[in-house]
């Protein structure tokens, strides 16, 4: 059979503001376990530039037997655009579609949407390989698990998929199926990783323990350095971004992740993203050593009281302490804040503005609480009648979309434009960015202030 997998066309926040977009890993992962038995296709639309007509052409051309359709909350309304487009093209394809969003919302995406056949949830592997086989051989889709479907006027939820224990069985993302030389970030290629999947901490702001299990799973390091030998030898890259939750969950397994890439003599730099509570002075300075430049630290707010209420597990001397040696380590720290929590009040987001200028931070990301479904936070707000719209589009992480008791949408808004220009708009990162050279930042810090001055947020 013919698949085609696709990233529909969607200018999202992050791509507007930097410029740059990552690679669809979870499609990728998709292709590497069909491909040997079925031609298949991916189209990243946002890398190439494709508009609703482009992805058209593709489909035209390419004729697949079924259609996989990857989307985030906020691009949802593109997403059901490529179905309707994928039905006009081949009437009798099979359109599937997958990621957070539907995962959680399967009934209610085969409701808003006529042309979606059916739904994976979940962990993707396993399950569209059942399911490729069943509509290949013309079976039934009942017995096919991690799925909803429809069935006539009936739609049907069948049993979940097993979450894969060993994902090292899991065979390494097709990037060869991608416009790989594509994906760049400052002028310079770059490829992202996938090392690990679950998560047991449960943040009430996030759907990745619900999503892909609330326990961790690591790759082994043997399987992890082979495929960073494949990027860096066969595809001639040196800059990679680790996707996983938590990188540093299992410290004494990226010590050996470190001790490969320092033993191969891999000229490589890497990014990854860490809890402040998972790292050690012996960690972070061996980390360095082989090649990690900047660490993403999900500090969410500088108010302990709030910490405690979403259920982040973690202190603010912790933070403290992180932030330091991390630094000490030459490695540049780049922290995630959250305003808007059911409990904060005008105080607390002020508290986290101000803790973010006072630590030694060399990024700050400022988005507005965004209750994603699937999150502990989208439930409670559901049940407290908390939401100001359903329009997907509008979860942007960057706009209000739940009411906080205290604080108006204008106030909302205003915040995160304050927190942006008073973290960047200091003597100290100006001159930090001027002395290391990195003049694309400063475009870019100057651009997206005046994107917000001008109410584009």
């Amino acid at each position: 059979m013919k698949i085609c997998l696709i990233s529909p066309p969607y200018n999202s926040s992050v791509k507007s503001v930097v410029g740059a977009s990552s690679p669809p890993l979870g499609l990728a992962y998709l292709a590497s376990v069909l491909r040997d038995t079925h031609e298949v296709r991916i189209i990243d639309s946002n890398i190439l530039d494709y508009r609703m007509e482009d992805v058209r052409r593709e489909l035209q051309d390419f004729y697949p037997d079924i259609v996989g359709i990857t989307s985030v909350t906020p691009s949802i309304p593109q997403a059901y655009a490529v179905a309707k487009m994928a039905k006009d093209v081949r009437k009798d394809c099979t359109v599937v579609m997958g990621g957070p969003h539907v995962t959680f919302l399967p009934v209610q995406t085969l409701r808003e949407c006529k042309y979606v056949d059916i739904i994976v949830e979940g962990e993707g592997e396993r399950t569209v390989e059942e399911l490729t086989k069943a509509i290949e051989n013309g079976v039934s889709l009942g017995k096919v698990r991690g799925i909803t479907f429809r069935k006539g006027d009936k739609i049907i939820d069948n049993k979940p998929m097993p979450f894969i224990k060993n994902i090292d069985e899991i065979p390494f993302p097709s990037r060869d199926l991608l416009p790989f030389d594509k994906y760049q970030a400052n002028g310079v290629r770059y490829t992202t990783m996938l090392t690990s999947r679950g998560c047991p901490f449960g943040c009430s702001f996030c759907a990745s323990s619900r999503l892909f299990g609330g326990y961790w799973r690591g790759r082994s390091p043997k399987n992890v350095l082979e495929e960073i030998r494949i990027i860096y030898e066969d595809y001639n890259t040196k800059n990679i971004e680790f996707l996983d939750d938590t990188f540093t969950f299992n410290q004494k397994r990226v010590e050996e992740i470190c001790d490969g890439i320092i033993r191969e003599g891999w000229d490589i730099i890497w990014g990854a993203s860490s809890r402040v509570d998972t790292l050690t002075r012996r960690l972070v300075e061996k980390m360095k050593k082989a090649g990690c430049w900047i660490l993403f630290l999900g500090i969410e707010s500088g108010c302990q009281r709030i910490l405690n209420g979403v259920g982040k597990g973690i202190t603010l001397e912790q933070v403290k302490k992180a932030v330091r040696i991390v630094k000490e380590a030459g490695i540049e720290v780049l922290g995630s804040f959250i305003l808007g929590f059911p409990e904060d009040t005008v105080q607390t987001i002020k508290q986290t503005i101000n803790f973010a200028k006072k630590l030694n931070l060399d990024y700050a990301q400022f988005s507005i609480l965004t209750p994603y479904p699937g999150t502990p936070i989208f439930d409670f707000a559901i049940e407290n009648d908390l939401l100001l719209t359903k329009n997907w589009s509008k979860y942007t992480a960057i706009d209000p979309v739940m009411k906080i008791k205290g604080i108006t949408e204008k106030q909302l808004k205003s915040f995160l434009q304050k927190a942006y220009i008073s973290f960047y708009f200091r003597p100290k990162i100006i001159w930090r960015w001027i002395r290391n050279r990195q003049f694309t930042f400063i475009k870019i810090g100057v651009k997206a202030v005046i994107n917000y001055l001008r109410g584009r947020t």
